[in-house]
């Protein structure tokens, strides 16, 4: 199956997921809002807890379809006086399963993978 990687998301996050299979995810961290623009397309993603450089054949996470994607602009405070503007991507996603990387492609600043998908006792992530 292939998918558009999310990398370093936060393991809490990851374990929530597996709790309960839908879930709205907050992304801030610019590659992984521009990789969730281009997942519109395809409309699955693959979450990881590693980063994007660590992420190979092997890394192990987990595989969901984008329900809902909203992007906005949100004003943080900087310095004394100044403002900064932060684009921010809310993902409403459903847990497809766990799934390990076979093959990396990378796509302008995106990763795209192709996932085999696992049985829970065939994961080692935590």
């Amino acid at each position: 199956m292939e998918a558009i990687t999310l990398a370093g998301i936060a393991r809490r996050v990851l374990d929530e997921l597996l709790r309960s299979p839908y879930k709205t995810l907050e992304i801030r961290g610019a590659r992984n809002v521009i990789a969730l623009e281009r997942a519109r397309e395809l409309g699955r993603v693959f979450l990881t807890y590693e980063t994007f450089q660590d992420v190979t054949v092997g890394t192990e996470g987990l595989l969901a379809e984008i329900l809902r994607l909203e992007s906005m602009e949100q004003r943080i405070p900087w310095g004394d006086s100044d403002e900064r503007e932060v684009t921010v991507c809310r993902a409403q996603v459903r847990l497809l399963g766990l799934g390990r990387i076979v093959e990396v492609r990378k796509k302008n600043t995106v990763l795209v993978v192709r996932v085999r998908e696992m049985l829970p006792q065939e994961m080692d992530i935590g």
